[in-house]
């Protein structure tokens, strides 16, 4: 596979140039290691497409998981506790799982464990590869990435997804590139407040 597109939001791609550019070289490397044309492993059920090989999304997965792991990128996750009071959590959010449940009961309030766990990180740099659903994009963008960067676990988000030349021939018609750079342009240059590099990818 190859980038077909990638943005930069924040100075994303910059930071990674200036302090982790061997990061981006490994990234890249993943993609390239991938002969996308192998994991058409999916016969469509579709009419419209009934009996055409697809992409399979859970098979490329796979395959990105193992050379990403290959490089000693590894999952992470980042565990917090929530309650049903907007002041208590706004108060404790930047503060230590522990510490969080603490101050919670202390309040007299039931602390709810939760986390936020994303499919790879080092040096402070974090990958998702997304091929599922749109709302899924949306989370990782706006939701997954922003909780690692506020918790300063890491400094940068990238996220891989397919581009609309690929995600049509793909099984679930998961989310694309093209769809997840307009969501990111109607927010505005501020939103959301992480360093993001968005990138596109095509066979």
């Amino acid at each position: 596979m190859k980038i077909g597109a990638q943005y930069s939001h924040l100075n994303g791609f910059e930071w990674i140039q200036y302090h982790q550019k061997s990061l981006w070289m490994e990234i890249e490397e993943v993609i390239n290691a991938i002969n996308a044309d192998e994991y058409r492993t999916k016969i469509s059920k579709e009419k419209t497409m009934k009996g055409k090989k697809l992409f399979s999304p859970v098979d490329l997965n796979g395959r990105i998981k193992v050379e990403f792991e290959h490089r000693a990128w590894f999952e992470s996750r980042t565990s917090y506790w929530v309650t049903d009071d907007y002041k208590l959590i706004t108060k404790t959010m930047h503060l230590k799982a522990e510490e969080q449940k603490a101050i919670i009961e202390e309040s007299k309030r039931t602390p709810i464990y939760s986390y936020n766990q994303t499919d790879f990180v080092k040096n402070r740099i974090a990958v998702e590869v997304q091929f599922g659903k749109y709302s899924f994009i949306a989370y990782d963008l706006f939701v997954k990435h922003l909780a690692f960067y506020i918790g300063d676990t890491i400094d940068v988000g990238v996220e891989i997804l397919p581009m609309k030349s690929m995600q049509v021939e793909m099984s679930s018609g998961p989310g694309y590139y093209e769809s997840a750079l307009y969501d990111l342009a109607r927010q505005g240059r501020g939103v959301p407040a992480v360093p993001l590099v968005l990138v596109g990818i095509e066979p």
